[in-house]
């Protein structure tokens, strides 16, 4: 019988993590951290062998577990993890994480810094100790479970949600899907990875090789801003637009709501979003719905919402999740008996959204 696993040090863990955050991810190769590389040749790669992880990649995973919001993006900036900061000298990163939370970068290395590799290592330990283990002694960590159902005791009322983690063109009988969309309707090119983009290619009908027969959801977009008079001026933020699903009917998803959310800024590749916009597109989605639930035949009675504005909209998952539940409790609060859904790519983002609302109370009325 093999011996268990040894559990990691806290400390050596944190001692190592304070290592990379000196040299960066992009010299991990010079620096000595053996706990840090045991603790990857743990964990499953890829392949699903072990010893598949790097300890890039065992960081990141570590990070993505803190589960968005302020702390989240102060540790991508603090190891080299976000975009673009890999060769960023430690002066420069500790520069920018000081920035995320609006302090000096003094008091951010005396307080908010040893917070944050505090946190990184407390995700570390987490990962070696939670992944269980094989026969031969090295870690397997669990399918996690691609669709989750929420109960909640909500307003004098019981209460389910589903969270599905996948792409969002895997959604099946799910009759409305809420797309997030730039302020002028103007879709992203169908090879990209965003939601409406993802959409847009999965609605497309195509010939047996592959080649486009019919843009469905991006044709009947613009035809909404010729008959609107919109084409090349910017809606306002927060409207909506419902297409058919084009071939996504075949799936049993029958109509997309494009919501306005993101604004893009001038002479630049960026957007603004607002959380105030996107409950407001939000709430305006869930009107659509009652409106066209009416006249629709079966009625339309289930809705599934990604994080918008969490993409290229820059938002933390935390805030968008938070901007996002504003109208759906509302919507809850007022006896609406919708299927709701929502939908994410990333496991560490259905946990946040577990964890936001498993400690809600019932809210009612006394």
């Amino acid at each position: 019988m093999s011996a268990a696993p040894r559990l990691p040090d806290y400390g050596s863990v944190l001692e190592e993590v304070r290592r990379v955050r000196r040299a960066g991810v992009v010299r991990l190769r010079e620096i000595d951290v053996p706990e840090l590389r045991r603790i990857a040749g743990q964990l499953p790669g890829a392949d699903g062998e072990s010893t598949g992880t790097t300890v890039e990649g065992l960081l990141r995973t570590a990070v993505i577990g803190i589960g968005g919001g302020s702390l989240q993006t102060a540790a991508e900036y603090t190891l080299g993890l976000a975009q673009g900061t890999r060769d960023w000298p430690a002066a420069d990163r500790r520069r920018r994480a000081a920035q995320v939370y609006g302090v000096s970068v003094e008091r951010f290395r005396k307080h908010h810094e040893l917070m944050v590799l505090g946190q990184i290592a407390e995700r570390v330990v987490a990962l070696a100790v939670t992944a269980p283990a094989r026969a031969d002694g090295t870690a397997l960590a669990p399918l996690p479970a691609a669709h989750r159902e929420i109960r909640l005791s909500l307003h004098g009322r019981s209460v389910v949600l589903t969270v599905h983690v996948h792409s969002v063109d895997l959604l099946r009988d799910v009759d409305v899907v809420v797309s997030p969309s730039n302020t002028y309707f103007a879709l992203p090119a169908a090879y990209k990875s965003s939601v409406s983009a993802t959409l847009r290619r999965a609605g497309a009908l195509k010939d047996p090789a592959g080649g486009l027969v019919e843009d469905h959801v991006h044709d009947e977009l613009r035809g909404w801003a010729a008959r609107h008079g919109t084409p090349g001026r910017a809606a306002l933020p927060g409207t909506v637009v419902a297409t058919s699903s084009g071939a996504l009917a075949g799936q049993g998803v029958r109509r997309i709501y494009h919501v306005a959310v993101a604004a893009p800024r001038p002479e630049s590749n960026d957007y603004d979003v607002q959380p105030a916009d996107i409950t407001r597109g939000v709430a305006r989605a869930f009107a659509l719905l009652a409106e066209e639930a009416r006249t629709s035949e079966p009625p339309l009675t289930s809705i599934a919402l990604p994080l918008l504005g969490a993409g290229r909209g820059g938002l933390p998952p935390l805030e968008s999740f938070g901007a996002l539940w504003t109208a759906v409790e509302a919507e809850l609060a007022r006896g609406a008996d919708w299927d709701i859904h929502f939908v994410v790519r990333r496991h560490a983002r259905a946990d946040l959204i577990e964890r936001l609302l498993a400690g809600l109370a019932d809210r009612g009325n006394p």
